[in-house]
């Protein structure tokens, strides 16, 4: 049976997938990779982190959330012949705003703890937002020292493994959110651009696409999935 490996966004508890796991269909199974909630690393130790996660017998597909999309195409591009299928969600393979690069020297500095919950809300969620999705943000976020956060923005600031997505033969899929405000449309259109396997399909949704809309994206990635199962 396919296993459907799914790489957390920046708050790395995984909790955050449980809308999307609930509506999957059955008939694959379904692994969380979780990130270590205090330590501050970056994206090479990320990696390492889920590589260990990943399944040693069998085939599997790689789902990566937003901020894991560069661990997910790493993973992809040295994977062995069980990688089937890659699943790329409001992501990037670069840093999605290049000008800011320079704020890596002042994320130390950042006040992780401070943001005002009305601003999150408003990049994450949208007009999608909800009592019970901006709660289940605030769980996922309290889980995680402000060190590990300040890890996660630096790393999303010195991102680039566009090289690697060439090297990537299985197919791609990418769930871009019509209502994006964080991930612009440019790192799909570059994501497709240097690896034309790459599939893009536009969901009614903010940047957190699969707890906004769990249904939807379930759909999509089961019919993904089966497709990759049926070629096997």
């Amino acid at each position: 049976m396919i296993t459907l490996v799914l790489l957390p966004g920046m708050d790395g508890t995984g909790t955050l997938f449980k809308p999307f796991v609930e509506m999957l269909r059955v008939g694959f199974n379904v692994k969380v990779v979780r990130y270590p909630a205090t330590e501050a690393m970056g994206y090479t130790e990320l990696e390492a982190v889920a590589r260990a996660e990943l399944p040693t017998e069998g085939p599997f597909v790689i789902l990566g959330e937003s901020f894991s999309g560069p661990v997910a195409i790493a993973l992809a591009a040295s994977c062995s012949s069980q990688l089937k299928g890659l699943i790329l969600c409001c992501s990037f393979a670069r840093n999605p705003y290049p000008f800011f690069s320079g704020f890596k020297y002042f994320v130390g500095a950042l006040p992780i703890s401070k943001v005002p919950r009305s601003v999150l809300s408003y990049f994450l969620l949208g007009p999608f937002a909800t009592d019970a999705l901006r709660l289940a943000l605030l769980r996922a976020i309290a889980q995680v020292s402000p060190s590990a956060f300040r890890a996660r923005f630096k790393a999303v600031l010195t991102a680039n493994v566009s090289e690697k997505l060439s090297a990537i033969t299985v197919p791609i899929l990418y769930m871009r959110a019509s209502q994006d405000r964080v991930v612009p449309r440019s790192s799909s259109r570059h994501i497709s651009l240097l690896n034309p396997r790459t599939r893009i399909v536009d969901i009614e949704a903010p940047h957190f696409l699969l707890q906004a809309a769990p249904a939807e994206a379930a759909q999509v990635v089961s019919t993904f999935v089966k497709q990759v199962e049926n070629s096997l």
